[in-house]
Parts: structure tokens; C-alpha cells; sequence
């Protein structure tokens, strides 16, 4: 099933790349600035022997793993201790929900202003947006344990400290799993975002903005391919770990592997 579902994916991106490469080609978007699918492949081909650009390749993912790693550590203790603790999480979660709607590139000037450190700044506004995703997806987590097997362990004469490790925890681990995933993704797009408003001297965003200011729009889609590549790759890794690590979680739930 894997096997076919990359295969349509990969069908509907060529089909979706030579109707672009059609409407350009032909005139029906001779008044758009924008070069056609065949010329940005061509050049996103070529940036792996661009110096400049793996090194901004480099410093976007090294903040997006910095920033997801720290988003993690912060989290999911977090969300286990709210899960674990419901009156604190009512208590708290009016305050959630104020501050996890708010769009996490608009905080970016914010953050340039309160850490002048930039990369600092960088990897700091990459925490908040991935923070709350697996925050609520812990959270979750912890709600959907089976209540039956936390009284079985309880009246085994287990205390609370083994009743987290031995039954919260692991059926709380596939949610936790899937905040992550989610997280990766939102932490490489306010990578790249960092990088557009803020500059700096490499990064993907910095590649992007200079290509920009050189009218060459070419290089610009390119870069960008490539940062829609490494979610792409970053989501099927995480994916194919979370099959492999909960297969009984997806047998239990029906998800198609």
C-alpha cells in the first residue's frame, strides 16, 4: 500500500508540474513573472553544487533540529504533567488556548527585539511554534489511556510514579509520536520564515531573499523546492518510524500502514 500511495503522489506532482509547464510554455501565462516547472527543476538540480547554498542548507537545518529537539524536551514533560494532573490543567489550559492560537510568524519581529542573538532568535521562535502541537497531542495522549488498565495496576498495589511509566506513558507514546511529525514540519517553515524576515548570513531564507533581490526568481523557486523537499523527506522518516515503533497502535486503530 505504501508502494501505490507514493506512486499516485508521485503521478499527481508530474501531472501537476507539466500542466504549469504547459500554461507557461504556451502562452497562457506569458504575463506572470514566473519561470516555468522544467527551468526550477534544472536549477534545484544544480544548488547541491552551489557552496553558498549547502551552507545555508546547513544552518536552516541545524536550527530546525536545535529548535524541534528543545520544542520536544519542553512539551512532552509537559503535556505528561498536565495530563497527569487535571486540575492544573484546567487551571492552565485558559492560558493554552490564548496563546496557541497566535500565528507563530508574527512573533517573529517580536523575538528579533527580545533576543539579539540570531540564531538564538532563530531557534527560539522555531520552539513556540513546535511547542504546541506536541503539547496538545501529549495531552491527548494521556486523556485516551484506558482507564481499566491504570485500576488493574493500581490494584496490583503499583503507585502513581509506576502507573505513568508502565501504563500512561506507553499508550500516550504513538500521540506524542504524531505531535512530533506534526511539530517537524512547523519547525522548518518558521525556519525558512526566521531566515526571510530576519536575515542573517546563511540559511535557505537568506539564499531565497538574495536570489530575490537579484531578480532571479529561478534560483528562488529552487531553494524553495528544496525546502519542501527536506518536509517531505522529514515527514516520511518520522512516518516510517512511528509504523515501525506502534505497529500495535495501528493495528489497534485500523490505520492503514
Amino acid at each position: 500500500m505504501t508502494g501505490a500511495r507514493l506512486l499516485r503522489g508521485a503521478a499527481g506532482a508530474a501531472a501537476f508540474l507539466l500542466a504549469g509547464e504547459l500554461v507557461i510554455r504556451f502562452g497562457l501565462g506569458k504575463d506572470l513573472l514566473f519561470p516555468p516547472p522544467s527551468t526550477v527543476l534544472y536549477e534545484a538540480a544544480r544548488l547541491p553544487a552551489d557552496a553558498k547554498f549547502l551552507a545555508g542548507v546547513g544552518a536552516t537545518l541545524a536550527n530546525w533540529a536545535l529548535g524541534l529537539l528543545t520544542a520536544v524536551a519542553v512539551a512532552v514533560p509537559a503535556g505528561v504533567l498536565l495530563g497527569a494532573l487535571a486540575p492544573v490543567e484546567r487551571a492552565i489550559r485558559p492560558v493554552l488556548e490564548f496563546m496557541r492560537p497566535i500565528p507563530s510568524v508574527a512573533i517573529i519581529p517580536l523575538a528579533i527585539l527580545l533576543v539579539p542573538v540570531d540564531e538564538l532568535m532563530k531557534v527560539s521562535v522555531i520552539v513556540y511554534a513546535s511547542v504546541w502541537p506536541i503539547l496538545i497531542n501529549t495531552l491527548y495522549g494521556m486523556r485516551e489511556v484506558d482507564p481499566l488498565a491504570k485500576e488493574s495496576l493500581r490494584s496490583f498495589g503499583f503507585g502513581p510514579p509506576a502507573v505513568l511509566v508502565r501504563v500512561s506513558l506507553p499508550s500516550a507514546a504513538p500521540f506524542v509520536a504524531t505531535g512530533v511529525r506534526i511539530a517537524a514540519g512547523i519547525a522548518l517553515v518558521l525556519a525558512v520564515s526566521a531566515e526571510l524576515v530576519a536575515g542573517g548570513v546563511n540559511g535557505i531564507g537568506v539564499y531565497v531573499t538574495v536570489a530575490g533581490n537579484g531578480n532571479r526568481t529561478d534560483l528562488m523557486m529552487a531553494a524553495t523546492f528544496w525546502a519542501g523537499l527536506f518536509g517531505v523527506l522529514a515527514n516520511m522518516v518520522l512516518l516510517a518510524g512511528e509504523r515501525r515503533l506502534f505497529r500495535w497502535h495501528h493495528a489497534r486503530t485500523g490505520a492503514v500502514s
